[in-house]
């Protein structure tokens, strides 16, 4: 074999060698930093998910208040009308 040949092999083994373990170090890396993604993903939603039901909560109560809201001002209005009509009594 002439040298050019043996430089030749000598260059892919020594690139082979050192693409491997970063390759390796790479998958790893991006399994760890997948796995902490996962997980914050995870807890967003949770949150989410928390504050949509607040929030459904919330919207129940202010459907809520508008009725009574409406059943108060009726009750105004029919002791104003029993007041005026106690007055033209009078």
């Amino acid at each position: 074999m002439s040298d050019a040949w043996v430089n030749l092999i000598a260059a892919a083994v020594s690139g082979l060698l050192v693409a491997i373990p970063t390759i390796i170090a790479t998958v790893t890396s991006n399994r760890a930093h997948d796995k902490i993604v996962d997980e914050r993903m995870r807890y967003l939603v949770e949150k989410v998910t928390d504050l949509a039901a607040k929030v459904e909560k919330h919207n129940e109560f202010n459907d809520r208040l508008i009725i009574v809201e409406q059943k108060v001002n009726a009750a105004h209005e029919r002791l104003d009308l029993i007041q005026s009509n106690k007055e033209a009594k009078k």
